[in-house]
């Protein structure tokens, strides 16, 4: 059962261990097939050297495991909260990728400092308040994902395609699991020239707003010219 959607978790997977995201069994990355209806994301705590497509783990999108003889990845009810919540969305990774997960545990949103950030996101990465007692001693994983999609509302999640939870770490997303992964990479990058920028100037503002808009919007929006058609 979804032979070429397992195959391109398990890329999307060792995508970060190559980009240097993820050590050990840390992250996960899924993906879901609106048209059944179904995830497919890695297994908890399994080497990623040692995965195969075989081993992803079929859910359906409250978490009932439907194929697979392994467990699924902790988060699975970040994932599919947000699969639920967003459905323009196709692909979900967690990393706890070194930078954007010392914004995190800073509790602070990362500025949009320069125009490599506006190029992808349109204004700062979101940060998530706090989780209380209550939702970390209860359904702490979905609640998670109650968190995102809170911090989220009112915003496109394919035009801001991440967010720090508070204390964690960054989940970020794309309409592929692919893509996903992808912003991940982006997202690592920009947490680290962020925090270089604020340790060079502790004062350094954000970018004026023309530059930004400038930036972002020749890459996205109906008038974007950057790239080939």
């Amino acid at each position: 059962m979804l032979e070429s959607l397992r195959a391109e978790v398990l890329e999307a997977n060792l995508e970060l261990v190559r980009r240097g995201l993820v050590v050990y069994t840390f992250g996960n990355a899924s993906a879901v097939s609106r048209e059944q209806g179904l995830c497919v994301i890695k297994p908890s705590g399994v080497p990623y050297e040692k995965m195969t497509p075989a081993d992803m783990v079929i859910t359906d999108l409250h978490g009932k495991i439907i194929e697979g003889t392994l467990r699924p990845s902790s988060d699975l009810a970040t994932h599919v909260a947000l699969y639920r919540a967003f459905p323009t969305i196709g692909g979900v990774v967690h990393t706890h990728s070194r930078h954007a997960t010392a914004w995190a545990q800073a509790q602070r949103e990362i500025p949009c400092f320069g125009t490599t950030h506006a190029d992808y996101f349109h204004g700062p990465i979101p940060l998530t308040p706090a989780l209380t007692r209550d939702e970390i001693e209860g359904e702490y994983e979905a609640n998670t994902g109650t968190a995102i999609i809170r911090r989220m509302e009112g915003l496109d999640p394919l035009a801001c395609p991440a967010c720090l939870v508070a204390g964690h770490a960054p989940f970020c997303w794309g309409k592929t699991v692919t893509d996903a992964a992808h912003m991940a990479v982006i997202v690592e990058e920009i947490a680290a020239m962020a925090w270089q920028t604020v340790t060079i100037n502790p004062n350094a503002a954000a970018i004026a707003e023309p530059l930004r808009d400038k930036h972002h919007f020749r890459k996205h929006g109906p008038d974007a010219y950057y790239g080939q058609k």
